[in-house]
């Protein structure tokens, strides 16, 4: 069996490697290593693939989140709800641009932000919502929307996790995830679903007027050079980061059904075992069923319950299997984000969350033995230890 990594991305490089090669050797012959025809293009591709009229490519994930933001241009001491349980990154760019950032508890099945928790959060102070697509599963886009319609609020979809997934509207109509809000970012970290090699991001949006400003913000503030019409930063990704992701574009819909099967396999091993919650999707779909194209499983994460998760990690780094913990602080207990006006009562599915969760690896390159494996080693451990 070979050696089972958290995300292998030699392996996925190896049948690709004649085009990412090629790609990155066009723009070293071109030269043309900031802004050009290979950014250009891969841009125009995203575009194309997410059926949205605006792509803006930035240098990561983080900066997209911030520009974004940025671009609607909120006013300091606004208030911006987004979920407890995610990566830091969502709430710090909130809080670098001195805006509040509201803290709401997640939902218990699919992780993602609790509808009511939300509606609850609202006040005259709220602007924008930020839901986060966490592990690859697309928050409950409809009603995010309707409440921020209800409310005049904006809607910034942190996409870093679920790029390629769709939502599916009650009426039958599907929307890429990150073009259903206002704006949507992304990240291309390389362990992304589409990741490049190095650091890479991009901004999505249909409003003419919010890309134009955004255009500008990523670039110093410029549209002439030397021109300055708004405050902006330097955050561009760079064309040979464009040149792998341009390779690796016409694969992600592969790549996603190979998660997809990956997490149906550990999903039927860990069927009805009493300490085991495997993955789900929204209310109405697994996540993981023939027809569905929800999830995405950037990561498949397990909730173990009533056994001693903390052991399990040890036992599986001990037999040479990664695994993550995503995450084992909520965001309203790190030092940088506590708020007095928060209340543990009001985040007592993240809470149990941080104790419970673990994450198994999840790449487009698992193989049966190392599913088999992986999954023998969790369910041994858990019936010797229960």
């Amino acid at each position: 069996m070979r050696k089972i990594q958290m995300v292998d991305l030699q392996r996925q490089y190896e049948p690709i490697k004649a085009e990412v090669d090629a790609s990155i050797q066009e723009v070293i012959d071109s030269a043309m290593f900031i802004n050009g025809p290979k950014v250009h293009e891969f841009q125009k591709n995203l575009e194309n693939y997410l059926n949205v009229k605006h792509v803006i490519p930035c240098a990561n994930g983080t900066d997209a989140l911030q520009i974004a933001i940025m671009g609607l241009g909120l006013e300091q001491g606004d208030e911006v709800i987004t979920a407890d349980f995610t990566f830091a990154a969502t709430v710090e760019v909130i809080a670098l641009l001195k805006l509040t950032p509201v803290l709401v508890d997640v939902d218990p099945v699919n992780f993602n932000i609790d509808i009511e928790a939300l509606k609850r959060a609202i006040t005259p102070k709220t602007k924008a919502i930020v839901p986060v697509h966490l592990f690859g599963l697309v928050a409950n886009m409809e009603d995010v929307m309707e409440l921020a319609k209800e409310h005049n609020l904006y809607v910034i979809e942190d996409n870093a996790q679920a790029i390629g997934a769709n939502y599916t509207f009650k009426d039958g109509s599907k929307v890429k995830a990150g073009v259903i809000g206002d704006v949507g970012c992304t990240s291309f970290f390389p362990s992304k679903n589409l990741g490049c090699y190095g650091d890479g991001g991009a901004i999505f949006t249909n409003n003419d007027e919010l890309a134009h400003t955004i255009r500008g913000i990523v670039n110093h503030g410029m549209y002439v050079r030397y021109h300055h019409d708004v405050v902006g930063v330097n955050s561009r990704l760079d064309a040979i980061q464009a040149a792998v992701l341009d390779a690796k574009l016409p694969n992600l819909d592969a790549y996603n059904n190979a998660r997809r099967n990956a997490a149906r396999k550990y999903n039927d091993a860990f069927k009805n075992h009493p300490n085991i919650i495997t993955p789900t999707g929204l209310s109405t779909c697994d996540g993981i069923c023939s027809t569905c194209d929800c999830h995405v499983f950037h990561q498949y994460t397990l909730k173990i319950v009533n056994a001693d998760r903390d052991a399990l990690a040890q036992h599986l780094a001990e037999k040479g299997i990664p695994h993550g913990i995503y995450y084992p602080i909520p965001l309203h207990r790190q030092k940088a984000y506590a708020d007095e006006r928060y209340n543990e009562a009001d985040f007592e599915v993240t809470n149990q969350l941080s104790d419970e969760v673990i994450s198994l690896p999840m790449h487009t390159e698992l193989d049966d033995d190392q599913i088999q494996f992986i999954t023998n080693t969790v369910i041994n451990f858990l019936n010797q230890n229960n």
